[in-house]
């Protein structure tokens, strides 16, 4: 797939967390749909999983607490319907390995090109990735998160990610280990970022959902003053 669906080739990128995670959802369900039929399972697992992802939300509204946890909820919970249907079906390793499959690869390429044309045609990478990011800590993430910024300068931007929404619907709803999908979404633009082409690195060393205390989304630049 090489359609920007995201928009995010042109710059000036704002995060709409329901179109966003309507796409994302969409796509996902699609590709599980496709890949259960190599399984041959009976029924019609989408439509089971898309109807207990329902029951699912309405049995977490009370972790709601903003705007952006309505659809980050939204989508963390459709992860957690697609494992329990299929883990006892496939066996838990195998059913995390097809969730995350279904959720990082499907808008992958797209999420990838969109970013590093973004990065290309910019006039300073660095600080329309660092605009890109404070667009959606705001937009896309809210209150269920909280962020610390250790360095925030012309050559750092070091956001920290003290507290994951992501991870606290997934420990209450009894599937922590679906946590590191969520970050390996993040491969996706991640990837895009070409040091000696866009003149800044990205680092993060750990996440929360791999066993960090914290998730460092630590941007610098690589030329003088990065420090």
């Amino acid at each position: 797939m090489s359609t920007d669906q995201f928009g995010l080739a042109e710059g000036g990128y704002v995060p709409d967390p329901d179109r966003d995670i309507t796409l994302l959802l969409d796509a996902f369900y699609g590709h599980l749909a496709a890949v259960l039929r190599e399984y041959a399972l009976p029924g019609e697992p989408a439509t089971a999983m898309r109807a207990r992802q329902e029951e699912l939300e309405a049995a977490n509204r009370h972790l709601i607490v903003d705007e952006p946890a309505r659809h980050n909820l939204r989508m963390t919970l459709a992860l957690v319907a697609a494992y329990e249907f299929l883990r006892p079906r496939l066996g838990q390793e195998t059913a995390i390995a097809v969730v995350r499959a279904s959720f990082t690869e499907p808008l992958g390429d797209a999420m990838k090109e969109g970013t590093r044309a973004m990065l290309d045609h910019a006039p300073d990478a660095f600080r329309a990735m660092v605009e890109l990011s404070r667009s959606r800590e705001e937009h896309a993430f809210g209150r269920g998160f909280v962020f610390a910024r250790p360095v925030d300068d012309d050559h750092r931007y070091h956001l920290d990610v003290r507290r994951c929404f992501y991870h606290d619907v997934l420990v209450a709803n009894a599937a922590p280990e679906l946590t590191p999908v969520m970050c390996a979404f993040d491969a996706n633009w991640i990837e895009a970022i070409e040091p000696g082409r866009h003149g800044f690195r990205f680092d993060r060393r750990t996440t929360i959902g791999t066993g960090g205390t914290f998730c460092p989304f630590h941007f610098s630049r690589t030329g003088e003053g990065t420090g």
